[in-house]
């Protein structure tokens, strides 16, 4: 089985998260596709940051959507990496990307670049709601859409069905072999999240998953030799 190994915001095991670095450094060990997040800053500007502050991962602190991009470039994001915008991560790797997006506004801004850049092969658009992918959809038509799950039930098919996601991005720990079979029904792709150890990484070969997001680089490796 082909298993897609995708790099959580990059490889954030080993290098800062959702930094160029981070990115170029999944693309050199060759990882499939490259997750990372996006809010947007004061001004529009699509920041490639996980949390909504900028305390956890830089040396600043506050809100990013009360902040300039010009204020978030002179802040660390960790071994002097700058935080980046969306699309200078495009122009930095070749990697296929899986962008999250946190509501509406995000989902209108990433449609703009994706359309301008004819992205819809490249990109995969993901998030935890539904109506954020479902805002996406129709802004692009043809976009690959996943929906994340990390407290679910068998209702998330359901979910990303209505939303039209082809995808179910779900937490690793919660996964049961029920929710597996109730998305293969519904002909969804299932990735599971965040495998980073070998017992993590044979539940995926056993539940035939069709990927999996990791924070270590040496999941592709391992991962052909694992039954």
């Amino acid at each position: 089985m082909n298993l897609l190994t995708i790099g959580h915001r990059g490889v954030m095991g080993v290098e800062p998260e959702n930094t160029l670095r981070s990115f170029v450094a999944a693309q050199q060990a060759g990882l499939d596709a490259i997750e990372l997040d996006l809010h947007l800053s004061k001004d529009g500007a699509l920041v490639v940051m996980h949390d909504a502050e900028v305390d956890r991962t830089t040396d600043g602190t506050g809100p990013i959507a009360e902040k300039t991009l010009a204020e978030l470039r002179t802040l660390d994001a960790g071994r002097g990496e700058r935080v980046p915008v969306f699309e200078e991560v495009l122009d930095a790797v070749r990697t296929p990307l899986q962008a999250e997006i946190k509501d509406v506004a995000a989902a209108r801004a990433l449609a703009e670049v994706m359309l301008r850049r004819d992205l819809v092969s490249r990109v995969e658009v993901s998030s935890f709601h539904d109506e954020a992918i479902t805002e996406i959809a129709r802004l692009v038509p043809g976009v690959r859409t996943a929906l994340i799950a990390g407290r679910y039930g068998t209702d998330v098919v359901e979910r990303a069905v209505e939303a039209r996601a082809a995808t179910v991005c779900l937490e690793i720990r919660r996964l049961t072999l029920e929710v597996v079979e109730r998305a293969r029904k519904a002909d969804l792709r299932i990735i599971g999240w965040v495998v980073n150890t070998q017992e993590q990484l044979r539940l995926v070969r056993a539940l035939e998953l069709d990927g999996a997001t990791t924070d270590y680089p040496q999941i592709k490796r391992t991962g052909r030799f694992t039954a």
